[in-house]
């Protein structure tokens, strides 16, 4: 089983309305853009100063064998040394300052075990200590002091940080701060410094992002430093979160709430053929209400162009990749805190100019709820599945309904309930790898190990002998991934869709002061070592719906699906 799959079902049981949670945390964002950290720019030694603290004291904090068992209030030890260093002149003097800093905070004894790596397979690509041995940064007494450190870490149970039952990491022991949805200057950089080094050296997929990590701590300095109120802060932090990219980083605050707005149209959006489409309904009475059609191609939102407005809204559009973003950015054109918004369409061939009507969230996710038909057996007796609302006590029934069946497809285009072990144990004919993880390695942090790789077993007398099929777009997010890995060990199953939300595995919190923020937390890959975060999983026929298809009301991939069982 996924370890810890329980947590990301728990906080994700309502990814049928991933959609609209973003429509809170992005709403209004054609209302204006605010340019965080436009304040005039540090002095570059004075970044380059300040970053290098942040990458101390989160070594430190982890390796420091007195530091990591928590003999020291770690964050006062921060807001104490922080001002010299921001006034250190050269490296000579800055050397100095963490030399003092360490020596007062005692004796390293030699760690034996330390070099003693024993039979474990490693995964090195996250971890980069490179930045020790800066010459042009630190003098050769501190780089010896930091990487005797490092040779005799810390290998006991850290105070901060510790694994949970799935092997992702859980913070604890953190400081609890007052003050903290808009602290001042020092504090702000304690909160970048916090998550940032969470990301250094205990995501998993760290060396996959966009931007240097690096890169993204020297960016954000200044914006966390300058920002002159609590919203510009917390756009700041929502900057960082999205440089993760992943489309399980989250982070949702009342100030980027209030930015953005809370109010919203009753159809939600795609990018479809590079144009942002209707593709369907929140609440039907309200769209027809505002003349809202499926199809429909929106081409500006208060006399902006959409494309201009899309572009704007990039650095806070977070995902994985980009099919996902491109299903958010409806939410950046049309949502805001006005009751209505001025938009330019296009319809069958004509434009149209009028005003539609903008409602609450809450309301919206209330209507969004409907009942569905868990399963069906379709014309040519071919059955299919809406796994998003079948349940796991109804697998023996439906199993037995649909055994003489020509085939089943299972649908993964929405957040699923439930691993379907008991179903791909009816795929297979013999013991199957689906999935093999890397988990972080305490002992060496920024380092992770490669565990063995989860196998499934058949079931005996069960095994079901048609085609399966399994449908998959951008919605198909973590444990519907992971299913989906799983049932594409099955004999005669192929995949269908398009590029799936690139976030696998099990969930970890990472916290600015204040606020908690999710991400992924154990690396997923296939049996051969194929990634899957960022690129989603493997799909055996590409199908992209047209604005055609969806004006016609067609579900394309199902489409596509059905054509390919019956040939």
């Amino acid at each position: 089983m996924l370890p810890d799959q329980s947590i990301s079902i728990n906080l994700k049981k309502n990814m049928k309305l991933k959609i609209i949670v973003f429509l809170v945390l992005f709403s209004g964002l054609q209302a204006g853009y605010t340019q965080v950290g436009t304040d005039p720019e540090l002095n570059t030694n004075e970044i380059k100063n300040i970053s290098s603290l942040c990458k101390i004291w989160g070594f430190l904090k982890y390796y420091h064998p007195n530091v990591a068992k928590g003999s020291y209030n770690w964050d006062e030890q921060l807001l104490a040394v922080l001002p010299k260093v921001r006034k250190a002149k050269d490296k000579d003097e800055l050397s100095e300052i963490y030399l003092g800093w360490i020596e007062s905070l005692g004796t390293i004894k030699v760690c034996n075990s330390c070099s003693n790596n024993g039979k474990k397979e490693y995964f090195d690509k996250n971890i980069n200590l490179s930045w020790l041995e800066n010459q042009d940064l630190f003098s050769d007494s501190l780089i010896k002091k930091l990487k005797y450190i490092e040779n005799n870490r810390f290998q006991g149970e850290n105070y901060y940080v510790t694994t949970k039952k799935g092997g992702n990491v859980e913070l604890r022991n953190e400081t609890i701060h007052d003050n903290f949805e808009y602290p001042d200057q020092n504090y702000r950089l304690l909160s970048l410094f916090r998550y940032w080094n969470v990301v250094e050296y205990f995501y998993p997929y760290k060396y996959q992002t966009d931007e240097n990590w690096n890169e993204v701590l020297k960016n954000m300095i200044p914006k966390f430093l300058h920002s002159k109120n609590k919203t510009e802060y917390h756009l700041a932090m929502l900057e960082v979160v999205v440089k993760l990219d992943d489309s399980h980083a989250t982070l949702y605050t009342d100030p980027i709430d209030d930015f953005f707005g809370r109010k919203f149209t009753p159809a939600y959006f795609n990018m479809v053929e590079d144009k942002l489409t209707v593709t369907g309904f929140y609440n039907d009475s309200l769209a027809r209400l505002n003349d809202i059609k499926i199809g429909d191609v929106i081409e500006k939102a208060e006399g902006v162009d959409v494309k201009k407005i899309i572009a704007g809204s990039k650095k806070y559009n977070r995902g994985s990749n980009n099919n996902v973003k491109a299903s958010h950015n409806g939410f950046f054109v049309l949502s805001g805190a006005t009751d209505s918004i001025k938009l330019t369409i296009k319809r069958e061939n004509k434009e149209i100019f009028k005003n539609f009507g903008r409602f609450d969230m809450k309301y919206l996710r209330k209507q969004f709820f409907k009942s569905k038909e868990k399963y069906k057996v379709l014309d040519d007796n071919i059955a299919y599945v809406d796994m998003s609302f079948l349940e796991m006590k109804d697998v023996d029934k439906m199993m037995s309904d649909l055994k003489s069946t020509k085939a089943i497809i299972f649908d993964y285009r929405e957040y699923m309930n439930f691993t379907p072990y008991m179903i791909a144990r009816r795929l297979i004919q013999s013991k199957k790898e689906f999935a093999k993880f890397i988990k972080p390695d305490l002992s060496y942090p920024g380092r992770f190990t490669w565990e063995q790789s989860e196998t499934i077993s058949p079931l005996k007398n069960q095994y079901y002998t048609g085609r399966v099929v399994v449908l998959v777009n951008e919605n198909t997010q973590s444990a519907s991934e992971y299913a989906t890995m799983l049932l594409q060990t099955g004999d005669n199953v192929t995949t269908i869709g398009s590029q799936t939300s690139g976030a696998d595995g099990n969930v970890s919190y990472n916290e600015f002061l204040g606020y908690k923020s999710v991400i992924t937390g154990i690396g997923v890959f296939y049996p051969n070592r194929t990634q899957t975060q960022r690129v989603g999983v493997k799909i055996d026929l590409v199908v992209r719906p047209s604005i055609k298809g969806i004006q016609e009301g067609r579900d394309e991939i199902l489409e596509k699906a059905l054509e390919f069982v019956k040939k």
